[in-house]
């Protein structure tokens, strides 16, 4: 995938500065990989940064990453403070985790790219980028490029069109011959930044109306109960339905719930830091608030 050389180049000095005057303890960006394909990156030191890059490869939610700095501390012991490279969707995604205290905001400093969309090998944008309108991060501290010209996007989703023409018989074919193919690998749920429990309600036990088996019906369970959980919070990055090995249309079943979300609540996950209107929080005496 191409090099965006002038944003690289803004992303290393930008990295290199923060970790020089030791505003932060790492910088989690992306890097070329051995065999020419980007990866994630965590920069420590500031000679380091060289190795940072940004381009099309650069499609990893890096937010994502942020879970693994929250592992349990000494006594005393501070959390340390982290920078983030991030696309507009993946600063959704933050915006989702700060909301619902699940990442301190004073802890991580925000690198906002301006975002053009990702193309594919053949120059071809993304599907997701393809009918996103954002192109600047809703969230940071600080932004790296200017606002690109592009046309106007308007999401249509004819994805979704092509599914609910079906009949209702024909479409619950579609989906369990999809959800079928599905390993239980729990690539989707891992790659997710808002799948974050400690221990996974479909892995804690074996019970009567949920288990961890790899037959039709537990994945069917699996994948309809993740996609609940993520409604009103799903920031649309698309990584789960990028990293499924069995190549299932997982961003259908968000996007759905996604617009369903919007059409009732006028409500968009991660455009500002506000809980879902799905959740809430319970006061004292169970009362909500």
């Amino acid at each position: 995938m191409p090099i965006n050389e002038p944003l690289t180049q803004q992303v290393r000095e930008q990295a290199r500065q923060l970790l020089a005057e030791g505003r932060v303890d790492c910088v989690i960006g992306c890097e070329s990989g051995p065999h020419g394909r980007t990866r994630p990156a965590f920069i420590y030191e500031a000679d380091d940064v060289e190795r940072l890059v940004w381009g099309d490869g650069c499609v990893y939610n890096l937010v994502n990453y942020l879970h693994d700095k929250k592992k349990p501390r000494r006594r005393g012991e501070e959390p340390p403070r982290v920078a983030v490279v991030v696309k507009p969707c993946d600063a959704r995604s933050a915006n989702v985790l700060f909301a619902e205290k699940q990442v301190e905001r004073e802890r991580v400093f925000l690198i906002g790219v301006a975002c053009e969309g990702l193309r594919d090998e053949a120059g071809e944008l993304q599907p997701r980028c393809a009918r996103c309108a954002d192109r600047i991060p809703p969230v940071y501290d600080l932004l790296l490029g200017e606002k690109p010209e592009v046309t106007p996007v308007e999401d249509d989703y004819a994805d979704l069109a092509r599914i609910e023409a079906l009949s209702p018989a024909a479409r619950m074919e579609f989906w369990l011959h999809e959800f079928d193919r599905c390993i239980r690998c729990y690539a989707c749920r891992q790659v997710c930044p808002g799948c974050y429990c400690t221990t996974c309600m479909f892995e804690r036990d074996d019970g009567l109306w949920i288990d961890i088996g790899i037959e039709l019906g537990p994945k069917y369970v699996f994948h309809l109960g993740r996609a609940l959980h993520l409604a009103g919070r799903c920031a649309e990055c698309n990584e789960c339905e990028r990293v499924c090995p069995m190549g299932l249309p997982l961003s259908l079943l968000n996007r759905q719930l996604a617009r369903t979300v919007g059409d009732l609540y006028h409500y968009r996950a991660g455009v500002e830091e506000t809980m879902s209107p799905l959740l809430f929080e319970l006061g004292e005496e169970g009362s909500p608030i």
